[in-house]
């Protein structure tokens, strides 16, 4: 039981950060009902899922590729130009709806395909995000000699809490949608769009630096 309570209290933290995964959760939730928020969760969860498979069936190998310099480079340049290019989607297209003087009713504008590979790009081509998983294998599932069921247990935890805390979310912010006027719903798009952009221009600045730029 402490596998899965240590499991939990990790996602707990990871899913209460502020981040790009918060803003894009919550602006598809505001903008486009549940399901579209739920899509982008569920490409998210499945990044997750994939990391966490590839860094408990292949570790050593995939540290050995992520500790190089210009592997972080890369997907540190991809993880920018990703996260700036769906801020500036967000900033330069508006729904004709928040234009209007009544909430407008909900109106998916995206695919449920493109809103779930929205989310699991935004997850994957991340470099720290596949730091976060590479060390947590390295630091907990192998330091602390976690069997097949114990690491199952322990991972269970983490990805379980990520999907209700990305859930939450979800189901909040389709609650406040009708306590927020046309204004209000042009300023969260605006906010999160510069979001976006300045977490992508952190991304690369934080990758240049750790590679030595």
């Amino acid at each position: 039981m402490n596998m899965l309570f240590d499991g939990i209290k990790i996602g707990l933290i990871l899913g209460f950060m502020i981040g790009p995964i918060f803003f894009a959760l919550v602006q598809t939730s505001v903008e486009e009902g549940f399901r579209a928020g739920a899509m982008v969760a569920l490409g998210i969860w499945l990044s997750d899922f994939l990391f966490v498979l590839a860094v408990y069936f292949g570790v050593s190998y995939l540290a050995e590729i992520v500790n190089t310099q210009s592997f972080t480079l890369i997907l540190g340049i991809g993880g920018s130009i990703l996260l700036a290019g769906f801020g500036l989607a967000s900033l330069l297209t508006i729904p004709k709806g928040l234009l209007t003087n009544t909430v407008p009713e909900y109106k998916r504008s995206s695919s449920y395909p493109s809103l779930f590979v929205k989310g699991f790009l935004i997850n994957t081509i991340n470099p720290f995000t596949v730091f976060f998983w590479t060390s947590l294998m390295g630091t907990v599932v192998i330091k602390d000699g976690f069997d097949g069921n114990q690491a199952s247990t322990f991972f269970g935890g983490v990805l379980g809490t990520i999907i209700l805390t990305d859930l939450l979310k979800v189901i909040l912010a389709k609650k406040i949608r009708y306590s927020l006027r046309p204004v209000h719903l042009l300023w969260l798009r605006r906010i999160s769009g510069g979001a976006l952009i300045v977490f992508g221009v952190v991304l690369l600045v934080r990758v240049l630096l750790l590679v030595g730029w």
